[in-house]
């Protein structure tokens, strides 16, 4: 795709600023939808005028609850008025991100984020998923949530995990490829080759990048990982959220990421 303009719903958030920033180094016209942009993908409001001309959707969104039924009617709602906004204003393709393993998900998170991309690939604008692990930024999020007093308590997980930035690189290299690329792709996946996944080069446990990030900051906090008896925990401590054997490997490994990040250490 010659440069165009893409939406980028989502893209004040964590993900959402580097699609941004990505498509804007590449010289693509960047229409950011979210509310703080006077774009709404629940009400509806401003997407019109929003995807005029627009040429792709990237879908970055994030639900405001991770409880299945909140997050499914945030996710299918969302995914339902940018398609049939799309379609009027007649975007040609339609990118969603998603996440490794949630096929495998017996509720949870997980599950709204597999009927959001149902959602997203039901709809009249033709539409591809890229599904990743989690992001390096995630681990100083969780360490500011879960800290009481001395003691930092983090989710049992094993992950590969991987740059946002990195992320949407891939996003915005699917959002703009070439049309006869799209296509091929897209009509593999419908006929069941597997979602496009992208994961970081090694596992890593989650616990131990804390402690990484801990000892950056030098803060002497002690971390304690636990199991929650939700599907969503479950599934981090099992590793089902590590990638299948098709998927594209990628770093910086976190490592090498938390090296280029601010003094203090931080990772928001």
């Amino acid at each position: 795709m010659q440069q165009a303009k893409i939406a980028v719903a989502g893209a004040t958030g964590r993900l959402g600023r580097h699609v941004a920033g990505v498509l804007d180094a590449e010289g693509h016209q960047v229409v950011p939808i979210s509310r703080s942009a006077g774009v709404d993908v629940i009400t509806g409001d401003g997407l019109a005028a929003a995807l005029t001309c627009a040429g792709a959707i990237i879908d970055v969104v994030a639900g405001p609850s991770n409880e299945q039924q909140a997050a499914t009617e945030f996710f299918n709602t969302a995914a339902r008025n940018l398609q049939q906004a799309g379609e009027r204003a007649g975007v040609a393709r339609y990118v969603a991100v998603s996440i490794i393993g949630i096929q495998k998900s017996a509720g949870g998170y997980g599950s709204a984020k597999l009927a959001h991309e149902q959602a997203v690939l039901a709809g009249p604008v033709p539409a591809r998923i890229l599904r990743v692990t989690q992001f390096h930024e995630l681990v100083g999020v969780l360490m500011d949530m879960g800290r009481q007093g001395e003691v930092i308590y983090l989710p049992r997980m094993r992950t590969q995990i991987i740059a946002a930035r990195t992320v949407a690189e891939a996003l915005a290299a699917m959002a703009t490829s070439p049309e006869a690329e799209f296509e091929a792709a897209r009509a593999a996946e419908s006929a069941g080759a597997p979602v496009p996944e992208l994961a970081g080069q090694r596992e890593e446990n989650f616990a131990s990048l804390a402690r990484l990030v801990a000892a950056r900051r030098g803060d002497q906090v002690r971390i304690e990982e636990v199991t929650g008896d939700d599907p969503d925990s479950e599934a981090a401590a099992d590793g089902s959220l590590l990638p299948g054997p098709h998927a594209k490997l990628a770093g910086p490994t976190f490592e090498e990421w938390l090296t280029t990040q601010p003094d203090n250490g931080s990772t928001a």
